[in-house]
């Protein structure tokens, strides 16, 4: 499949592109630095291909998009996961918890941007491109629900919250469409750059890894009816079993 994987240079991201490429799956990953991207893509066997992308500024991504079609003839996946965390706003927001009224409104709209708007931006400008494919897929990259409503976590977990809602729509308004939608998400705080040095304990993180088999299975054949579903990646082999047991 030819797959395009925001956010891919790193954590959640990188973790994915490194698994799909492996299963032999064409790639195009994208960070805010070309550059960066670049380099990472180069590090990965196969063919990977890394692409400037602002999330947040429609002209990157309809930029973004148009060189994704280029370098690989079409799409068949969109992985949804650019984001950025609660650092941006307060470097130490494990230990000295800010409430919402003193984060400051540039942050709350970089981070809002970022992880609500760019899903949107993204999708919408790929969907096209889903709706030509055999059966194309949209996957979103979600978090655990306790994050989008503890203390000290805005704006991170509205941003998340309303990403996920956004999914639940996109899936709604694709039903009746060969495009199939679905949200993934480690299940627990993960080893990732939104975590380090400032989440004590990092030892009981869970490794970005957890997300490799998920996603292998969401872009195989396996996968090609399975829709406006919202897998936990430490719980997916029960979910398989229990998706299975409805099947038969």
């Amino acid at each position: 499949m030819r797959i395009l994987i925001t956010g891919g240079t790193s954590g959640l991201g990188l973790a994915m592109a490194r698994a799909l490429v492996e299963d032999g799956h064409r790639i195009v990953i994208t960070g805010r630095a070309a550059e960066r991207a670049a380099e990472v893509a180069a590090t990965l066997p196969g063919e990977v291909h890394g692409i400037g992308m602002d999330v947040r500024d429609s002209a990157s991504v309809r930029a973004g998009r148009d060189r994704t079609i280029d370098l690989l003839g079409g799409l068949d996946v969109l992985v949804n996961n650019a984001g950025i965390g609660m650092r941006t706003v307060n470097p130490r927001f494990m230990v000295e918890r800010r409430p919402f009224w003193q984060v400051p409104e540039a942050g709350f709209r970089d981070v809002v941007d970022t992880n609500l708007t760019g899903y949107f931006l993204v999708a919408s400008a790929v969907v096209p491109d889903l709706l030509a494919a055999p059966g194309g897929r949209i996957i979103n990259v979600s978090v655990n629900y306790a994050t989008m409503t503890r203390a000290g976590f805005v704006p991170y977990g509205p941003s998340r919250a309303g990403s996920e809602a956004l999914s639940r729509v996109m899936a709604a308004d694709l039903a009746d469409t060969s495009v199939r939608v679905n949200i993934l998400l480690p299940g627990g705080g993960t080893a990732t750059g939104m975590t380090d040095g400032v989440v004590a304990g990092a030892a009981h993180l869970l490794s970005a890894d957890v997300m490799a088999e998920p996603v292998r299975w969401l872009c195989s054949p396996a996968a090609a009816d399975t829709h406006d579903q919202r897998i936990v990646a430490t719980e997916f082999q029960d979910w398989l079993a229990n998706a299975e047991s409805r099947r038969s």
